[in-house]
């Protein structure tokens, strides 16, 4: 049994797939196993798994007969893995040659059940940054609720806001094994698997060395326009319900629901006029005010006034707020070259 799986989700990305999986074979940490996720790619993806599974005894290949999506394919790599700790890869990323030593090292001098790093964002124009997830230290049970769960269930407004990335983790294998916890869905999958997973978690230790290259692809899921966008996020905020019955959450953030709320529908009313959807103009701003009027968004608005968002995002909060959505339209035309 390997110390860690790194488990790698791969849909048509030949472009990528070997720089990716040469940072895991060049870790100075050799105890790994990874797992190659090829998610009904219809490119050369698929061949180039076998190819580097062949190549590699450390690495097996998987394949799914269609398309499932992310999480589908994560959870086929948490069902397959056979390590004590899991750790996640996008296959358009890459790890610092030093990270899994790095991340092993921190839990056992900590004795720690999961281990936190940071990470350094990429983007096209080689502009970087690094990005903490907490300051450096060791934290309990209530330091972990603070610094993680807390901020993934209300404090979803106010930058900055804390990234439900779930690629910046160590996991125990023990903990996701016994609380049974899985992905679902195609979009802010990641936050709820990190709730869960950190309800459960007992110590953390953190680094601040950024040990984790994510690479700003403009071509991902996350800039494209979702036609489904209304239902993933409802069903979001029902599993989140579920999950703050379930750990008792909801005195910590009573106003979760609302914070939640208005950061979705701050990505739906942006997902409404990206690129990709094809509705008139006047078709999109009615489906605007439609959302804006449904109980939740309505109570939302109603209820609480967001501050300290980013600059667009706060001049988008105070059109809706005061009902100015001719103007809001005119806004997106001119931002998104409509």
């Amino acid at each position: 049994m390997p110390d860690i799986s790194v488990i790698v989700p791969v849909y048509e990305a030949e472009k990528y797939l070997r720089k990716c999986v040469e940072s895991v074979q060049k870790q100075t940490f050799e105890d790994w196993e990874l797992l190659l996720i090829d998610d009904g790619s219809k490119d050369n993806s698929g061949t180039i798994c076998d190819e580097l599974a062949a190549a590699d005894d450390r690495i097996r290949a998987f394949h799914m007969k269609k398309n499932g999506g992310v999480s589908k394919a994560r959870n086929l790599g948490l069902a397959e893995a056979k390590g004590d700790y899991f750790a996640f890869l996008d296959v358009d990323d890459r790890y610092e040659f030093r990270c899994l030593e790095t991340l092993w090292s921190a839990r056992e001098q900590s004795g720690a059940d999961s281990v936190a790093c940071a990470h350094l964002n990429l983007w096209a124009d080689s502009s970087k940054q690094p990005e903490t997830v907490m300051p450096a230290g060791v934290y309990d049970e209530e330091g972990i609720r603070e610094g993680i769960v807390y901020p993934l269930l209300g404090e979803r407004l106010t930058q900055p806001v804390f990234n439900g990335f779930i690629w910046r983790y160590l996991y125990s294998a023990e903990i996701i094994r016994s609380k049974k916890i899985t992905f679902e869905g195609a979009y802010l999958e990641d936050e709820l698997f990190l709730m869960e997973y950190f309800c459960n978690a007992k110590k953390l230790v953190v680094t601040e060395e950024p040990l984790y290259r994510y690479f700003h692809n403009p071509s991902s899921a996350t800039h494209k326009y979702m036609k489904d966008f209304l239902q993933v996020f409802t069903r979001f905020m029902d599993r989140k319900e579920a999950l703050v019955k379930e750990y008792g959450l909801n005195d910590a953030r009573p106003q979760w629901r609302e914070n939640s709320n208005w950061a979705g529908l701050l990505i739906a009313i942006g997902n409404e006029y990206a690129h990709g959807n094809d509705k008139p103009v006047r078709k999109k701003q009615k489906t605007v005010e439609e959302l804006c009027a449904m109980p939740q968004y309505a109570k939302a608005i109603a209820e609480l006034t967001p501050q300290g968002l980013s600059s667009n995002k706060q001049m988008v909060a105070n059109l809706v707020k005061g009902k100015h959505f001719f103007i809001l339209t005119q806004m997106y035309r001119l931002k998104n070259g409509i």
